[in-house]
């Protein structure tokens, strides 16, 4: 059957004898459903609402008038809109069946802001192409191959030209290519440079437009920051490791001068600093305030004088300005409570916008005037009508894991209507160098309001945003600890006389989705159920088979499995392996088209199962990949799970 856009499913009456009239779902032509039962109506009515909200992140501001485009939902993918003013209506630009992703900034040669450039896959396969859309027009031509994959960018503002990436891979590995182009002109695209590696790319211009700042990722712990001849293609690095220990490098921005560049190091330090590198002596001096948190974000006022920077202090967002003239710094008191994105400053010095989101804003985009301090919501998303005041603020906990190391997650209690002990959701983040933070919760909401189930958001070892030495605990074969930090943390919630230890259901995506696999087959006997999106079931045959540009990168966290004795641990400790550990029923998300877990991944650990008999419920989305963008599809993801969830914590 052929589904309207707006929707994944239809609705099946079906009557049984002797019984009332029941209405199901009817998935689409573009999910396979295996072992999942009918899905009644009556949950999406309640649980669909949750997954009304909207969010609305910064993507540009316009390059003369104080406006800006930015990225939001309003059909099932989220689009290119436009914002004149606070508060404003957003005028939709872009108008796709796919989500358009990042956007490079709106033109500054010729007349001001009359195209902008974006990238945008198919089925979410992450093959990004680049387009320039003619904001008079509304048209977007296809400014790539149409087949390789490619960045958004960065654009060199007098002459209007784009850095970009193409990155693929042969028979020695993967490669990038650093491409120029003029948008205005595609036929003007040429290849400056190819350098070996996949983490490539291209940070910013300097002022005369003769060189490129790249940045070259290894790992989570060895990013290394390059000067290149926007001519020539010529590199240098410009920040060797001292002595040969590596050092993590963010975003790199030149000073307005050309002289010197601003960058995030974590070189002789725990965590990343903001720094200023002189480019003749390479001399680094640490601007940023003396907290050991890291900077996550920060942007360079157009006049050189600001720098813009927030701090990611246990999972909260704080933002500083430094003037660089003064060589003070200021905090900024009056932002609200939240997980603060990326900073971006108007041309007119005095606008910074960046996006933030908490327990009760979905994701928005905020706006502070420097001049008189006031911060002003720009837009205003939408909650599906849900009453976000009721959802309470989230609770740091912490616990001790079984090395004695320092634990912690956020914990979500449950409405206070809910007596008694109440069900636990343990909800592993991917990464694995990623970090749970505070953020709006969306459909899960539901889970606390109407279920009356507490989640909890762990970090263990390995997570991003306690200090280099914490994120290298899991890797290679250190990975065990990071199991173990959960197993610690089922004998946390056993203590609790507010939650149900027996009813505990574990749920990750991508290397969560790994997570959830792990644990259970560690604790099966300590859990009910567990939720598998897109998880990698044995890490050998994920980097088999996942892209070839990506191997390496992977290879630098989990192990190269060319090794012998790498390859047999990861085969010995694989889910894969220890499958008939897993005797609780599982639920499986995955995309057909996912680039970086390959389908396969889940194929085999879904016919395992099945072998051992173990309860089994698979979903595919032949249209997604890594993660679930269009709306529809993941509103009936969520179904199945609020579906399995009253399976396994409540019957």
């Amino acid at each position: 059957m052929k589904i309207p856009l707006l929707f994944s499913a239809l609705v099946l009456s079906i009557t049984l004898p002797g019984t009332a009239e029941t209405q199901y779902l009817v998935p689409g032509d573009n999910m396979t459903l295996d072992g999942i039962p009918p899905i009644p109506l009556a949950i999406a009515d309640v649980a669909g609402r949750y997954g009304q909200y909207r969010s609305a992140r910064f993507a540009q501001w316009h390059p003369e008038r104080l406006e800006m485009l930015v990225r939001t939902r309003f059909g099932n993918t989220a689009q290119v809109h436009r914002v004149a003013a606070a508060g404003a209506f957003r005028e939709q630009q872009t108008f796709f069946d796919e989500p358009v992703g990042s956007l490079s900034a709106y033109a500054a040669n010729g007349p001001k802001g009359d195209f902008f450039t974006f990238v945008r896959d198919v089925g979410g396969g992450e093959f990004y192409q680049l387009y320039r859309h003619d904001v008079a027009t509304g048209q977007s031509t296809l400014l790539t191959d149409g087949t390789k994959r490619h960045s958004g960018g960065v654009l060199e503002e007098k002459s209007g030209l784009l850095a970009y990436t193409r990155r693929d891979a042969d028979e020695e590995g993967a490669f990038t290519q650093i491409r120029v182009i003029d948008p205005r002109s595609p036929q003007s695209d040429r290849l400056v440079t190819t350098l070996r590696g996949g983490g490539w790319r291209p940070t910013d211009w300097s002022p005369d437009a003769r060189s490129i700042l790249l940045i070259e990722y290894i790992s989570i712990n060895d990013s290394r920051v390059w000067l290149m001849d926007a001519e020539t293609g010529a590199v240098r690095r410009l920040l060797p490791s001292r002595e040969g220990v590596p050092a993590a490098h963010g975003r790199a921005i030149f000073s307005k001068n050309g002289k010197g560049f601003f960058v995030t190091s974590d070189v002789d330090s725990e965590f990343r600093k903001l720094m200023y590198v002189d480019l003749n002596t390479l001399e680094r001096s640490v601007l940023s305030a003396d907290i050991d948190w890291d900077v996550r974000s920060f942007d360079l006022s157009q006049d050189g004088q600001w720098l813009a920077y927030s701090m990611n202090e246990v999972g909260i967002s704080t933002l500083y300005l430094h003037d660089i003239a003064a060589k003070q710094t200021t905090r900024v008191e009056s932002l609200p409570v939240g997980v603060v994105g990326s900073l971006h400053w108007h041309n007119d010095n005095e606008h910074l916008a960046f996006s933030l989101s908490n327990s009760s804003v979905p994701g928005d985009v905020f706006v502070l005037n420097v001049s008189s301090g006031e911060i002003v919501r720009w837009t205003h998303s939408e909650t599906g009508g849900v009453d976000t005041t009721l959802v309470a603020e989230p609770e740091l906990i912490k616990w001790q894991s079984f090395d004695g190391r320092e634990i912690s997650a956020f914990f979500y209690k449950p409405a206070d209507k809910f007596k008694g002990k109440r069900p636990v959701v343990v909800n592993i983040h991917g990464g694995p160098e990623g970090q749970s933070r505070p953020g709006y919760k969306g459909r899960w909401n539901y889970f606390l309001n109407e279920l009356g189930v507490a989640i909890i958001y762990p970090n263990v070892r390995g997570s991003a945003g306690f200090g280099k030495t914490f994120l290298k605990l899991d890797n290679g074969m250190l990975r065990d600890g990071t199991y173990k930090d959960i197993g610690t943390l089922l004998d946390w919630i056993a203590t609790r006389d507010d939650l149900d230890a027996e009813r505990i259901m574990i749920r990750g995506g991508s290397y969560g989705g790994h997570m959830a696999l792990a644990i259970a087959t560690r604790y099966s006997d300590r859990i009910a159920c567990s939720i598998n999106r897109y998880g990698l079931s044995n890490l050998r045959t994920f980097l088999e088979n996942t892209q070839g540009y990506r191997r390496d990168l992977r290879r630098a966290e989990y192990g190269d499995e060319r090794d012998p004795a790498i390859r047999e641990w990861m085969d010995r400790t694989a889910p894969m392996t220890l499958v008939q550990d897993i005797r609780k029923p599982m639920l499986v998300q995955q995309g057909a088209n996912d680039p970086r877990v390959p389908k396969s991944e889940s194929d085999q650990i879904v016919a395992s199962l099945k072998e051992v008999g173990t309860p089994t419920w698979y979903l595919v989305f032949a249209d997604e990949g890594h993660g679930f963008a269009k709306k529809g599809n993941a509103d009936f993801a969520f179904y199945t799970v609020v579906m399995f969830a009253n399976a396994c914590l409540f019957d």
